[in-house]
């Protein structure tokens, strides 16, 4: 979802000033993990971690305060922006079987949908639009979330074509390739294009190429319903007293964002995608094929990398994040895929999101650097 980067960002630089209190006797991780339920403001937390093939799944908090449901690996969430790199890498296939290239452009796969004042879809490729910089942006209009947040119809549907559209009306941030600035409407435009060269619904794409392979039985995506299926977490806001926001039509994030899945799931498909188990090494490497994009980090296809202040040196991990209605999860590998995290948040508030205030109770990092420093 929207500020899925600059989250991040300032997620990593609140890690400068974390105090060690995370790191306390005991499983570091588990500790970190601890810390950021009950006073660090999150309801709850669901974490997945692997030391080589050593694997903990635990909880934290309640997936549920208000019933006092305990939050544990089993509970399903919103997964926001992590669905990039389910699309991306059916893109990246797509192109290894030649039925597409990334130096396609827009114009070419998707003739006469990109049409905007100062857009030029014959000179976006489907490169940029996979590492985010194609120039495209997300809606503008301040008001676009009004129908869930200001009027409350959770139910709302705004369809990915309303979302391109409304995008558009404003001009590009920059030209095609001149730029780089994280795009929710180019990954819409991406899932148009698979749509496009297959003659299928995305979701079968996906399904057919990785969920049924990978044995994800407790993934899906969903189109338009708002309601998660079977146990899950309660994703809520930062308001007094907390919204709870699950939910939420996922309609206008479609795959920019709308998968829903477990931490184990997400955890074997991560594991999967960035041992090159998913690709041919051509495609492998357009995924690791990094633009950088501030002081932290860099973005491939579907996926980005961000530089932890680990003791002693540096660390690069890979993986993504999501950052949606409720919901804040974290999937994040170290670069020889030796240790790994994925670690999903009961709090993400959208409305502070839109007008730039604070979105999260508490950085989550500190859990991720316990896990992979």
């Amino acid at each position: 979802m929207h500020g899925t980067a600059k989250v991040v960002a300032g997620a990593l630089a609140g890690v400068l000033l974390a105090s060690a209190s995370a790191a306390a006797t005991g499983d570091p991780v588990r500790a970190a993990v601890a810390d950021l339920v009950g006073a660090g403001g999150f309801p709850g937390a669901v974490a997945h971690v692997r030391n080589g093939e050593t694997v903990s799944r635990f909880g934290a908090g309640y997936a549920n305060p208000v019933t006092r449901e305990l939050a544990g690996p089993h509970h399903r969430f919103r997964i926001a922006s992590n669905t990039k790199a389910f699309v991306a890498t059916v893109v990246l296939r797509l192109a290894g079987e030649g039925a597409l290239s990334l130096d396609d452009t827009v114009e070419r796969r998707l003739p006469g949908v990109v049409r905007g004042p100062g857009y030029e879809p014959d000179k976006i490729t489907l490169r940029m639009l996979l590492n985010h910089t194609s120039g495209l942006h997300d809606p503008l209009d301040p008001h676009f979330f009004d129908p869930y947040l200001v009027r409350g119809n959770r139910a709302h549907v705004i369809t990915p074509s309303e979302v391109i559209r409304r995008s558009l009306a404003d001009r590009p941030s920059f030209a095609p390739g001149a730029g780089v600035q994280y795009s929710n409407t180019g990954y819409l435009l991406l899932g148009k294009v698979i749509e496009q060269v297959t003659r299928r619904d995305v979701r079968e794409e996906i399904q057919r190429r990785l969920l049924d392979p990978l044995g994800l039985g407790r993934t899906y995506f969903p189109v338009w319903s708002p309601f998660l299926r079977g146990p899950h977490l309660h994703g809520y806001d930062m308001s007094t007293p907390a919204k709870d926001m699950t939910v939420f039509s996922p309609s206008y994030d479609w795959t920019a964002g709308a998968m829903v899945s477990t931490v184990d799931d997400l955890a074997t498909f991560h594991r999967a995608l960035l041992a090159g188990r998913l690709l041919a090494p051509a495609q492998q490497a357009e995924l690791k094929r990094l633009v950088p994009h501030g002081e932290f980090g860099a973005y491939g296809a579907g996926v980005e990398t961000l530089t932890l202040p680990c003791p002693g040196h540096p660390k690069t991990v890979w993986g993504s994040t999501g950052a949606g209605p409720g919901f804040f999860s974290v999937s994040m590998s170290t670069e020889d895929g030796s240790k790994q995290i994925v670690l999903a948040l009961n709090v993400y508030d959208l409305a502070a999101d839109v007008h730039g205030g604070r979105r999260v109770p508490k950085p989550p990092m500190p859990a991720v650097m316990a896990a992979l420093c």
